[in-house]
């Protein structure tokens, strides 16, 4: 009986102990969700694919350069019950992206919403933390 119960408790702990980097990948840890950040630029690319659908983007900063920047976005299902395609932006669009900008400086952010040229506005759906 006490093999048994031990098997069943090996079992759980394994099953815990490796759903533990799941969860941590759906963290919004290396965001700072404090500040909020805003870019206009042109759409380079829509990557609808999961864990995360991607925006990326040319954005020229203040001296006239292209800068990089990628938009974070839910995971398709979310996406989609928010009335979000593969359609919705496309190469070539010009967008704002609004979010919580990386905690390190990179030119990346988690999206709360992006605006298109007609003022339009598009929340990011997210899954409850």
């Amino acid at each position: 009986m006490n093999a048994k119960r031990f098997l069943i408790f090996a079992i759980f702990a394994g099953l815990f102990a490796s759903s533990r980097p799941l969860l941590a990948h759906h963290s919004a840890a290396e965001y700072d969700m404090d500040k909020t950040t805003s870019v206009s630029g042109t759409v380079t690319q829509f990557a609808w694919n999961n864990p995360h659908v991607y925006i990326y983007m040319d954005v020229k900063n203040d001296k006239g350069e292209i800068e990089k920047w990628s938009g974070e976005l839910g995971a398709i299902p979310q996406l989609s019950r928010a009335n979000w395609s593969r359609d919705t932006v496309k190469p070539g669009d010009q967008i704002t992206m609004n979010g919580n900008p990386a905690k390190d400086g990179r030119s990346v952010m988690r999206l709360q919403k992006i605006t298109l040229p007609n003022g339009q506005e598009i929340i990011a759906a997210r899954a409850p933390r």
